[in-house]
């Protein structure tokens, strides 16, 4: 994908620089100033967040598992002359951090490709500092679960299910062609935050909805089921013992 120029490899553009913090942070979730504070984009290779968090201030540290895609963050450090630091990295083992490393946390979509998301939130909560902002965005579960049919949509896809997705034939605003991806209930995505130290502060759903797009495509599909959740989060306690969950295995 990163060779390719795939969607999610395409750099940042000339005019994303001119406020950069606003085109990574709409809602204005982290008050206008990064200056100084100390930023991990988590899975976020590509050249793009990473680039933007430098440009508006931030000490910026990008974690990816792939380095073609952190290739594309030195690629555009150097044109751009930003020092950021990259680091080749799962984004469920942070064990190469101290505690309290980071001031914000940023993580575009990408929780949906490993099995447990629990995992993640307690490595973030671990390397945060108190009081720290975790912004993440997530697919949301009806949006996985969610087929065409005709010219309708209908739940394809388990909501309680432990096995991943089967993997799409073609690429889509949706999914990616040939990909494994979980869907997490909301049990997961909310609950286990909260049971990972953090309190959610605010939540938003991109608008992509489009009545007047073509049926099948991305806006008509958006109009009837949205794709994605936004959530802001702040590290606040200390993670808690889960209850007693639904697993694969429970029944």
């Amino acid at each position: 994908m990163a060779r390719q120029r795939n969607r999610f490899a395409r750099p940042a553009r000339d005019e994303d620089y001119l406020e950069p913090l606003k085109s990574v942070d709409g809602p204005g979730w982290l008050g206008g100033n990064i200056q100084g504070k100390r930023v991990l984009c988590l899975a976020a290779g590509g050249g793009r967040q990473g680039p933007l968090y430098a440009a508006a201030g931030g000490i910026v540290t990008v974690v990816d598992i792939s380095d073609e895609m952190l290739e594309l963050d030195r690629e555009v450090a150097r044109q751009r002359n930003l020092e950021i630091r990259v680091v080749e990295q799962s984004m469920d083992d942070l064990s190469c951090f101290e505690p309290a490393s980071f001031d914000i946390v940023i993580q575009p979509v990408s929780t949906c490709y490993l099995p447990n998301i629990e995992v993640i939130y307690r490595q973030v909560a671990r390397v945060m500092e108190p009081n720290g902002i975790y912004i993440s965005q997530h697919k949301q579960p009806t949006s996985l679960q969610v087929d065409r049919d005709g010219g309708s949509y209908r739940l394809a896809a388990a909501y309680y299910r432990g096995e991943p997705l089967a993997p799409a034939r073609t690429a889509s605003l949706v999914r990616e062609a040939g990909t494994l991806e979980y869907i997490h209930r909301w049990q997961e995505l909310i609950g286990a935050m909260c049971r990972s130290g953090f309190v959610i502060e605010d939540l938003t759903e991109p608008l992509h909805a489009d009545m007047t797009a073509e049926p099948g495509s991305f806006g008509h599909r958006s109009h009837y089921v949205a794709p994605y959740v936004r959530i802001k989060a702040r590290r606040t306690g200390q993670p808690v013992e889960s209850e007693a969950l639904w697993t694969p295995d429970s029944g």
